[in-house]
C-alpha cells in the first residue's frame, strides 16, 4: 500500500517536471514564423497600405517579444501564433489599400490640375506685375508640369509615393495662387514721371 502511494507520487512529480520542462523551452520556431510573416508584410507595403492592421500586428509582436524576454514561454508561443496570423491579415489587405490610395490620388490630381489651369489663367492677367518673379514663375511652371507627369507615372506602382509627390505639386500651385491673388489686388505701380529739364532763359 505504501509502495503504491510512493509510485503514484513519483508519477505525479515526474508529470509536473515534464510539463515544466516542456513549457520552459523557448518557442523559437513560432518566433521565426512570426518574424517571417512580419518581413513579408513589410515587403508587400502593409505598413503603408494596411497601416491599421500592420500596427495592430506590430503591437502583438512587441507583446510576444516581452513575454519571451520574461521567459513566459507558454504565453509567448501562443502570442507568436497570433502575431503570424495578424501579419498575414495585414499583407492580404495591401492590394485593397493600394487601390484606395490610387483612387484618392487620381481624384486629388484632377482637382490640382483644375486649380493649376485657373492659376495660369490668372497669371496672364497680372503678367505686368510679375516682372520681378518671372524667373521663379518659369522654374515652377516647369517643376509643376514635371511633377504632375511623375504623379501619373507613379500612381499605378507606388500610390503612396505618388500621393507624397502630389502634395509637393499642390503646395506649389497654392503658393502661386495666393501670390497672384495678392498681385491682382495690389494697385498698379504708376509709371515713373519723366523729368523735363527746362533751360532758363536769360
Amino acid at each position: 500500500m505504501w509502495v503504491m502511494k510512493q509510485v503514484r507520487w513519483l508519477v505525479v512529480v515526474l508529470s509536473l517536471v515534464l510539463m515544466v520542462v516542456g513549457c520552459s523551452k523557448p518557442p523559437e520556431a513560432e518566433q521565426k514564423a512570426a518574424k517571417s510573416a512580419m518581413d513579408a508584410a513589410m515587403s508587400a507595403g502593409a505598413d503603408k497600405y494596411a497601416a491599421a492592421d500592420f500596427g495592430a500586428a506590430k503591437k502583438k509582436w512587441d507583446g510576444a517579444e516581452a513575454q519571451m524576454k520574461d521567459k513566459k514561454y507558454k504565453e509567448a508561443k501562443e502570442a507568436y501564433v497570433e502575431v503570424k496570423a495578424a501579419f498575414e491579415k495585414a499583407a492580404k489587405g495591401v492590394e485593397a489599400g493600394k487601390k484606395a490610395v490610387a483612387d484618392e490620388v487620381n481624384a486629388a490630381m484632377a482637382a490640382v490640375e483644375e486649380a493649376w489651369k485657373s492659376v495660369e489663367a490668372s497669371a496672364k492677367k497680372v503678367e505686368k506685375k510679375m516682372k520681378d518673379q518671372k524667373d521663379a514663375w518659369a522654374a515652377d511652371v516647369k517643376a509643376i508640369g514635371e511633377g504632375m507627369a511623375k504623379v501619373k507615372e507613379m500612381v499605378a506602382t507606388d500610390p503612396a509615393g505618388a500621393k507624397a509627390k502630389l502634395g509637393e505639386v499642390k503646395a506649389m500651385v497654392e503658393k502661386w495662387g495666393n501670390a497672384i491673388k495678392e498681385m491682382a489686388a495690389a494697385p498698379a505701380k504708376p509709371e515713373p514721371a519723366k523729368k523735363e529739364t527746362k533751360e532758363k532763359k536769360n
